[in-house]
């Protein structure tokens, strides 16, 4: 399997990897522009944009840009995360053009007719009003604006339904004229793909796209804060965050493995001694994520009221251990956990080509799989203690929702942690 890149005369990077013996291609264009890239008053815009990409262009109607893909057996998507907005489809290899003109004209060609914004719009209220009402999904919205309070970073990817309630089509093409340019863009694909072919058809597309000034976003600062909300619910949900390396900074990896060994799945130290020894809960997990200037490791549990108190102090205490003793045996099974979760993801041409999208925007190359894996295999258990002393001294966020009467505040867990 080989990588190939190639960049427009325009900017826009085209990179591909063709697997033998696949029948079909993934293909998507990831636009640099997500939730962080909006101003204030644009809160939700990038969201918006993305839903009202399917709504019609001036060459297909809402209906037939569904029926394009489906009519083949394929399928199309979209997503918005906080500094990007992905447009992608799935589809047998002989209908990768088809997928590539269709995502294109999604990107050049939408109208923004008026009724359909106002469809769109009573359908992400709804979007809003659903994550509103689940607590697993608002506690990190919550948890991320604790972090990085006032910072476009921190705010919800979905946006406020006030703000949303008033977007008008003006401004989304005026977020599209920002942000929307070939520079911004890269056109990924894997599986039966022919890369030449695919240069080609992308200059026909989308080559007559004008260069436009990229406009930096605000950069972040990990602060920190709480937020405790009581609420009559039958579980408490706890979120904790620490101030973490961005995806640039070589001690990723070093965050990811310790978080996989925290609360990375049935085996690790939390899963162990709070839901498996002390019954304490059903869900606990760690994770370590991260953006281009900044990163956090964040855990959540869900646990009931008298048990709160309990749960988020052990859960220090646990911190604290794992920088004076996590063992080589935790690290090893966590690298190898790592690297499974890496290789058997790439085995789908889907996950390779936003493999591939996200490296280019964060290096400008697609770094060879070894080169991933000679960078989890050299984080040794010193790596890792050192990473867990330095969580300890980091600057925290939390989020509690529920009926926390009796729940410990922020203050309190640092003091834990420092005692």
């Amino acid at each position: 399997m080989t990588v190939e890149t190639t960049t427009l005369s325009n900017g826009l990077r085209v990179v591909t990897e063709h697997m033998p013996g696949m029948e079909s291609t993934a293909i998507g264009i990831w636009v640099l522009a997500g939730g962080r890239n909006e101003r204030t008053e644009q809160n939700g815009i990038a969201h918006f944009l993305e839903h009202m990409a399917f709504k019609g262009t001036r060459n297909r109607s809402a209906l037939q840009i569904a029926e394009s893909i489906e009519d083949v057996g394929g399928y199309i998507n979209a997503y918005t995360s906080r500094e990007v907005t992905a447009y992608y489809a799935r589809v047998l290899k002989d209908d990768s053009t088809l997928a590539l003109d269709v995502i294109s004209d999604i990107l050049m060609n939408s109208v923004f007719d008026q009724r359909e914004i106002e469809v769109e719009r009573g359908v992400i209220l709804q979007e809003i009003g659903q994550a509103l009402d689940t607590p697993d999904d608002v506690i990190f919205d919550w948890l991320q604006e604790e972090a990085y309070p006032g910072q476009p970073i921190g705010r919800t990817i979905l946006g406020p339904a006030e703000r949303v309630s008033g977007f008008s089509r003006e401004d989304l093409t005026g977020f599209v004229a920002e942000h929307y340019g070939p520079e911004q863009m890269i056109l990924s694909a894997a599986g039966a793909v022919d890369h030449d072919a695919l240069v080609a058809e992308a200059e026909r597309r989308l080559g007559g796209l004008q260069k436009r000034p990229q406009l930096a976003y605000q950069p972040s600062d990990f602060l920190g804060g709480q937020r405790i909300v009581d609420k009559s619910l039958e579980q408490v949900h706890f979120t904790l965050g620490f101030d973490s390396p961005n995806y640039r900074d070589p001690d990723i990896y070093a965050a990811q493995i310790y978080a996989t060994a925290m609360g990375g799945g049935m085996s690790s130290r939390l899963f162990q001694e709070i839901r498996e020894k002390r019954g304490m809960c059903y869900s606990i997990f760690t994770q370590a994520g991260a953006y281009s200037d900044t990163g956090m490791t964040m855990l959540y549990a869900g646990t009931g009221a008298g048990q709160i108190e309990e749960l988020a102090l052990v859960c220090m205490d646990e911190i604290k251990r794992a920088a004076e003793d996590m063992s080589e045996a935790e690290v090893n099974r966590a690298r190898s956990q790592m690297k499974a979760g890496l290789l058997m993801g790439l085995e789908s041409p889907s996950s390779r080509a936003e493999r591939m999208a996200r490296m280019i925007q964060i290096w400008g190359r697609v770094p060879e799989l070894g080169e991933t894996i000679e960078q989890i295999d050299a984080v040794d258990v010193a790596r890792v203690r050192g990473f867990g002393e330095r969580l300890i001294s980091a600057k925290m966020a939390m989020a509690l929702y529920g009926p926390v009467s009796g729940a410990p505040d922020l203050a309190a867990l640092k003091q834990r942690l420092a005692a």
